[in-house]
This record gives structure tokens, C-alpha cells and sequence, in this order.
């Protein structure tokens, strides 16, 4: 555990950016892992989906602590956990659901604001980073500020308040300051130049490539839900053509991975 912590904590200070294809399960987590990624993170709303719920902190930590045992029982590199809000309002019940990530496995975690105040967000970091080092534990905690997500200040106020949150965020005990929805360059390097924190920026359609965000200065992009959006767009096409055409060419299509692909990605060693 304290070698896979370090590692996730370097990697954000590696001479390129952290690429995350966000997992929502075992299988997908083993799946990206043999793809070369060096780290797995979790997609909350992914995750929450494959076991029967929506996003938005509905899912049940119990549930959360069984599916990030089961994915790092198939990894060999670090994992991340999206814990939305830490699915409680309480600090002290974020920390409880927090220890039960990392002791199920985990070496980070993204912690979001929402529309909750910055002072309940900070505590609830605080919360974090105390039950990790109880739990004897380096956790990486990447504050995810929803500044630009959910357009919480009129837009030429968006970096303004990202920096000043950041800044407390750090002083709070955060690792790394997440912003979903930033996409500017202008922005982004503003934001850089502002925080001295890794920034982690979400995939969009119109993000720029990873190299121009590496030249900004961006440290990790994460996919977001967009990797199991489309496998369960596919899976939708799939069943679709099955039930109401009879049709099975959707599930043969040349992406398709191969029963014997699969199968030989948990060989008894994983057992």
C-alpha cells in the first residue's frame, strides 16, 4: 500500500501529464490496466450505475467499499476513488467512509465541493487526510472545486473563485484541485500559474489535445464517465438490434474484445 501511495503521489510530477481512463468496475479497471495505464481512478457515476444506483451521492459507502475491494484485488497499480462528497455532510462520516476506501485499497481519492460552502469542503479534507494517516496511509486528496461545473459565479469571476478555493483547499490538506468544465487555455494557465497544486481538467469534446495541456502546465486528465457512457452506449446498441431487429452484427464489430482476451486478463494468479 505505502509503495503504491508513493508512486500515485509521483506520477503527478512526472515529466508528462497523469492520463486516468476512468473504471467503473473490476472487470473495466483490469481491462484499462492492461492497456498500460499507469494508475486506474474510478468514475463515480460509472461505478454507481454498475451497481444499480445513480450519481450524486447515493450510493450506499458499504457498496463503495466492497467494488474498490474488488478492484484492487485485480490491480497491480495505484487506485484513485471518486467519493463524490464523501456521501455524507457530516466531516466525521466522510473520514468513517474514507478509512473504508483505503482500507479496501485505495492511495487517493477526489473529493468534491458541489454547491456545498468551501468551509464544509475543508473540513471535510481535513476529515480525510486524519483517517488516512490513522489508517497509516500517504492519501492523495484531489479537491474537486465545482466552480465551473455547476457555474457557481458569474463567468468572469470562474477563475477568481477557483484560486481562492484552491488556496484554501491546500491549507486544508489537499493533494491536487480537480475542475471539471475548465477548458480555456487562457483559464487554464491562469489557474496554473495561481495554484501551486497539480491541476487535474476532465475530458470534453472540445478540450484541447494532452499536449497542449501539458504545455499549459495541466499535471492529470481524467475521462470522467465518458468511457462507460459509450461501452454502455455500445451495449445498448447491441441489445437494441438484438430485440427489435434480430440482428447480431453490433456484437461482432471489429472493437469487440475477444472471449479469450478477456478471460486471460484474470488467470488464476489473480485469483
Amino acid at each position: 500500500m505505502t509503495d503504491r501511495a508513493t508512486t500515485f503521489r509521483r506520477l503527478h510530477h512526472a515529466d508528462t501529464p497523469l492520463v486516468l481512463a476512468n473504471a467503473w468496475d473490476a472487470g473495466s479497471a483490469r481491462l484499462i490496466e492492461s492497456c498500460g495505464a499507469p494508475a486506474i481512478a474510478t468514475t463515480s457515476a460509472g461505478l454507481a450505475w454498475s451497481r444499480g444506483y445513480p450519481d450524486g451521492d447515493a450510493l450506499p459507502p458499504r457498496i463503495l467499499a466492497v467494488a474498490v475491494a474488488e478492484i484492487t484485488r485485480v490491480l497491480s497499480v495505484p487506485l484513485t476513488v471518486d467519493v463524490e462528497g464523501g456521501y455524507a455532510s457530516a466531516p466525521k462520516a466522510v473520514g468513517e467512509t474514507v478509512a473504508a476506501v483505503v482500507g479496501a485499497g485505495a492511495v487517493g481519492i477526489n473529493l468534491e465541493d458541489g454547491a456545498g460552502s468551501p468551509d464544509l469542503s475543508c473540513a471535510k479534507i481535513a476529515a480525510a487526510k486524519a483517517a488516512a494517516t490513522r489508517a497509516g496511509v500517504d492519501l492523495f486528496v484531489n479537491a474537486r472545486t465545482d466552480v465551473y461545473l455547476r457555474g457557481l459565479v458569474p463567468p468572469e469571476r470562474a477563475v477568481e473563485e477557483t484560486i481562492a478555493r484552491a488556496h484554501r483547499y491546500r491549507d486544508a490538506g489537499c493533494d491536487g484541485l480537480f475542475v471539471p468544465y475548465l477548458k480555456e487555455p487562457a483559464a487554464i494557465r491562469s489557474i496554473v500559474g495561481g495554484v501551486a497544486l497539480p491541476l487535474n481538467v476532465m475530458v470534453l469534446p472540445t478540450l484541447p489535445p494532452v499536449a497542449d495541456l501539458h504545455t499549459l502546465g495541466v499535471r492529470r486528465i481524467s475521462a470522467g464517465s465518458a468511457i462507460a457512457q459509450a461501452a454502455y452506449g455500445t451495449a445498448r446498441r447491441a441489445a437494441t438490434l438484438l430485440l427489435a431487429e434480430g440482428r447480431y452484427d453490433a456484437m461482432f464489430e471489429g472493437t469487440a474484445a475477444t472471449y479469450g482476451d478477456m478471460n486471460a486478463l484474470f488467470g488464476p494468479a489473480r485469483a
